[in-house]
């Protein structure tokens, strides 16, 4: 009995090869990977919006505020509140001090800007675009390092005003950078006077 040998290669589409563990990845390989990835893609998307309302939305951090009673401060004290979980300064400044700030000339400024969101623009970092608008001797100031993120010490640093002893930045008593590495003054939210004790931070 004679038996006649294929002359052709099997079809490697209908009988498919193993993979060698050691060389590339078959077709059915990549197909398994590029499914399982468009299904967790898929899984996160369905998710997202769930996640996503659990963050307050802009108008409701834009309402956010609270009031802050200030007849109790004389000149040189200072209180701190929280306002939107960070740390807000604010301080009665003495005659003394408001007359320093006043005094300084914007070239010695690390930092030209107020920093001020009361103000419209870039305005210059003088003492009365700082200080509240109608009592210049109080200043409200979030009481964050503009450098690292660390709360600075107040009444400290040449300046009488805050220094950050983590990295060396000091801040005079309009809450403005003068030395050290950090690159802004101390940012001022928004303020308004209720009446004569009261501010609202927000």
């Amino acid at each position: 009995m004679s038996y006649t040998y294929p002359t052709t290669a099997p079809d490697s589409a209908s009988n498919p090869q193993p993979t060698d563990p050691h060389g590339e990845p078959s077709r059915r390989d990549f197909f398994i990977i590029a499914t399982g990835a468009f299904a967790a893609i898929g899984g996160v998307l369905a998710v997202w919006p769930f996640i996503d309302q659990m963050n307050p939305d802009a108008s409701a951090l834009a309402l956010a505020s609270i009031d802050v009673d200030i007849s109790a401060l004389e000149p040189g004290q200072s209180i701190t509140v929280m306002w939107r979980g960070k740390p807000v300064f604010i301080r009665y400044r003495t005659e003394e001090e408001v007359a320093a700030a006043r005094e300084t000339p914007l070239s010695d400024l690390k930092d030209p800007v107020a920093r001020n969101e009361n103000l419209e623009g870039a305005a210059p970092a003088t003492d009365e675009n700082r200080a509240l608008a109608g009592q210049e001797s109080l200043i409200a100031m979030i009481g964050i390092c503009t450098h690292l993120g660390c709360v600075p010490l107040g009444e400290a640093g040449e300046y009488n005003g805050w220094f950050c002893p983590c990295h060396g930045s000091v801040y005079d008593t309009a809450g403005r950078i003068r030395s050290g590495p950090a690159p802004e003054n101390l940012p001022i939210p928004p303020l308004t006077f209720v009446d004569d004790t009261t501010i609202t931070i927000g």
